[in-house]
């Protein structure tokens, strides 16, 4: 079997508590063929004295100062030389150690791969899957009604991407998928889980700032009034949630 390789990027900063989570899950993986990147953003706190504990498992490290998140993702994908790009940001894991497998032992030469995600807390326990449901199959139109593949969970050939959009401060992993996936002509669904999430994350501490950015991008590639529609639904969605489940974590 042919085993493609596979750039797995990793962004931190001073991140101490939750960084040995994420090189511990890529470290275990039993697939043959992984690039590791890290790009750390001159971290102060002991991040680095942690990944230095993996320097076995890491193939290219940067520690310099960024502009921020995108800037760091990058630089990350500057440096791959990978056939397929993840990016697992800090605190997230690789949902088993034979996860990389599972994806690749599916079918051959997809230009993406996705799967599902479990949410965890800081405790690392599973708090259960996203409000989202994973498509049972998946295009460039899949996001109208928000984003419903974790960035976490998709595996996507390094061909078919482009640097991320700066202009966008928390939400430009959903531009950059989206504009994948518009040149992606065969999408792999692995049915199966292939990340865990952390909950909490800068895009849900600024919040507010992060659904304008969601809007506009979503306006960008499905229309202003299609848009409109769309958000009406997902408000809905989100009450008819709230209504029966509570509070959402993601």
């Amino acid at each position: 079997m042919a085993y493609p390789k596979v750039s797995i990027i990793t962004i931190v900063y001073n991140n101490v508590r939750d960084i040995g989570y994420t090189l511990s899950s890529v470290d275990q993986q039993t697939y043959p063929n992984i690039e590791y990147i890290v790009v750390d953003g001159k971290s102060n706190d002991g991040t680095l004295e942690v990944i230095e504990q993996y320097k076995d498992t890491i193939s290219k490290l940067v520690s310099e100062k960024d502009t921020g998140i995108y800037d760091a993702m990058n630089k990350g994908l500057s440096l791959a030389t990978g056939d397929y790009v993840l990016f697992l940001n800090s605190g997230d894991e690789l949902y088993s150690s034979n996860t990389l497998e599972k994806v690749f032992g599916n079918e051959d030469n997809a230009d993406i791969y996705y799967g599902e995600t479990k949410l965890i807390n800081e405790d690392r326990e599973i708090l259960g899957d996203r409000r989202h449901k994973t498509p049972e199959h998946f295009d460039w139109q899949s996001f109208k009604y928000g984003m419903n593949v974790c960035h976490q969970a998709i595996y996507i050939k390094r061909s078919l991407t482009t640097p991320y959009d700066l202009q966008y401060k928390l939400s430009s992993d959903i531009d950059w998928v989206i504009r994948a996936t518009k040149k992606a002509e065969k999408i792999v669904n692995v049915k199966d889980y292939v990340a865990k999430y952390l909950v909490g994350g800068m895009s849900q501490q600024r919040h507010k700032q992060s659904l304008k950015e969601r809007y506009e991008i979503f306006k960008k590639y499905y229309g202003f009034v299609p848009n409109l529609i769309n958000h009406a639904v997902i408000a809905g969605r989100l009450l008819l949630h709230r209504l029966r489940n509570g509070k959402t974590r993601d």
